[in-house]
């Protein structure tokens, strides 16, 4: 099968999620991996790609004029879209709706977030206060995602979705600072995310493209201490 779908990236928590995605959306695509410490990012190749200079970038072939396709974000929503039902409900108005809240929770109300304090961690160092309230309110929005998981399997309900791949990847992240003996449910959910075999592909999947050795994705026994102080 001729592959026509690039995913240029690197081993980042927003590339994580655009290569979760397709994995999870059984989408083929081909990895090309981008050393942003040697600046490859910042390169006239790569600028003609997304003039941000930013990853993930996605790149569809399929057509004649190569299309691409910047922000993780939109990326998970195609792969989603490539795939009705797959990673999004579409005969059920309100649980759509309910995926979409989910989604953006975490995108906005964590990522973000969690995204502003790495950066004012690297360029306005001296804001250590700034620093540790931006960082404490990414995780204490983040545990309060408990509820979502308390009496549903994953984080919008029965079906596995982007939420949960949003969510996914921000626990693997912060999992270092989590308490999981307090956040019973969240480590069952995160234990079951991360015992997915799709999941760990794109966990992995950047690492195999730089000819690193391979991510260690969580595993059952992995993905139940994960998440311990």
């Amino acid at each position: 099968m001729d592959v026509t779908i690039e995913l240029h990236g690197a081993v980042t928590g927003s590339c994580l999620r655009a290569s979760v995605a397709l994995e999870e959306a059984g989408i083929p695509y081909r990895v090309v991996h981008v050393d942003t410490h040697q600046g490859q990012h910042r390169r006239t190749g790569y600028l003609a790609l997304n003039p941000a200079g930013k990853i993930p970038v996605m790149v569809n072939r399929t057509t004649g004029t190569p299309r691409t396709l910047a922000q993780s974000n939109a990326i998970v929503l195609y792969a989603a879209e490539r795939r009705p039902g797959k990673l999004l409900p579409i005969d059920d108005a309100r649980a759509r709706s309910i995926t979409f809240e989910r989604y953006f929770y975490f995108i906005t109300d964590v990522i973000a977030v969690s995204h502003a304090a790495y950066h004012v961690n690297k360029f306005l160092n001296d804001s250590k206060a700034a620093i540790h309230y931006l960082e404490q309110d990414a995780l204490d929005v983040l545990l309060a995602a408990e509820r979502f998981v308390a009496q549903s399997e994953f984080m919008a309900g029965r079906q596995f979705t982007i939420a949960d791949i949003a969510a996914f990847t921000i626990t693997y992240h912060l999992r270092s600072n989590i308490d999981r003996a307090a956040v019973r449910h969240l480590q069952r959910w995160f234990q079951a995310v991360g015992t997915r075999a799709a999941t760990q592909r794109g966990m992995r999947a950047f690492d195999l493209a730089h000819g690193a050795p391979a991510r260690a994705a969580p595993s059952a026994e992995a993905a139940s201490s994960a998440v311990a102080v």
